[in-house]
């Protein structure tokens, strides 16, 4: 997902997707674990996707904090 579409996102569905992407990583190194994968690099797209809403997220309570 890219970052604009993770701007558009409201806080509270932003909280939702990290949840939902943490789960799935979770899913699939369990999966990995037992010779299941589809590939890690599923695994790396999902660790990025989570960067980016956390640094949105993290903008938003600055930008909250500084009156803006």
């Amino acid at each position: 997902m890219k970052a604009d579409q993770v701007r558009e996102l409201h806080d509270n569905e932003l909280e939702v997707q990290i949840t939902d992407l943490q789960a799935q990583i979770w899913k699939l190194r369990f999966q990995a674990a037992t010779g299941q994968t589809e590939g890690l690099g599923k695994i790396r797209s999902l660790r990025r996707t989570i960067a980016r809403s956390k640094t949105i997220q993290r903008e938003r309570e600055l930008r909250k904090s500084n009156g803006g």
